[in-house]
């Protein structure tokens, strides 16, 4: 974590502040920024390692940054977004965010997903991944839940794969549409809740409280190792 520098962006003086001092706190080396223009010309001075971003600036949207920001950093992204702009949040994801958390929010959540972005962007993606019990073999497409061998359609294998490829992100319907079934059909979500149903039978002990696949209401699916109960 030594050395790890994260660009903060939020116009709110009293939130910048108090995330300074949490994540310096936490050994962060930590730029601020209170405006679109100010962060995209920091991190482009000094491209950071990560970067928490509102989504409402006084000079555009945390949305227009993400897609700036896209066109050359890798850098985990987690936005900063207020109940009830699920709309707004998705398009951020869309166009490139890794992750959100909803204002006003707890500190340990967001260093939990600002840890989570950065593991993520650093951990090479082998032929098998293992998630909780289960166990996926890109190279020979096999499944085992907890040593037991579990057959899968191609449609809910690759669906799979994607999403243990970003174990812990939030992939919005869209983003999963796009790259299981191809641009043509990334509004088609009745085709991910049917197949997200069908996988969740597979993969989950009880399909009906999933532990694995979770739902983020009015965003997408997480596939994450389930808490220990």
């Amino acid at each position: 974590m030594s050395g790890t520098r994260v660009l903060v962006v939020d116009d709110e003086p009293h939130i910048l502040r108090a995330l300074q001092t949490s994540l310096r706190a936490a050994g962060y080396e930590v730029e601020a920024a209170g405006s679109a223009q100010e962060a995209l010309a920091k991190a482009a001075a000094r491209p950071p390692d990560a970067v928490i971003l509102d989504l409402v600036l006084p000079d555009g949207s945390g949305t227009d940054v993400c897609r700036e920001l896209r066109r050359w950093s890798t850098a985990p992204i987690v936005v900063l977004s207020v109940v009830g702009d699920e709309p707004e949040k998705v398009a951020a994801l869309d166009a490139g965010a890794d992750d959100y958390v909803t204002k006003p929010f707890g500190i340990d959540e967001l260093l939990a997903r600002l840890r989570a972005g950065l593991r993520r962007a650093v951990t090479p993606t082998g032929p098998i991944l293992e998630i909780g019990e289960l166990t996926l073999d890109l190279e020979k497409r096999a499944l085992a839940v907890s040593g037991r061998s579990v057959s899968l359609t191609p449609t809910e294998f690759e669906l799979l794969r994607f999403l243990a490829q970003n174990e812990g992100k939030l992939l919005t319907h869209p983003m999963i549409l796009r790259a299981v079934w191809g641009p043509a059909y990334d509004r088609e979500s009745h085709y991910l809740h049917v197949y997200v149903s069908q996988l969740r039978r597979k993969i989950e002990p009880d399909p009906a409280r999933p532990r694995y696949l979770l739902t983020e209401a009015g965003a997408g699916y997480r596939l994450v190792v389930p808490q220990q109960s």
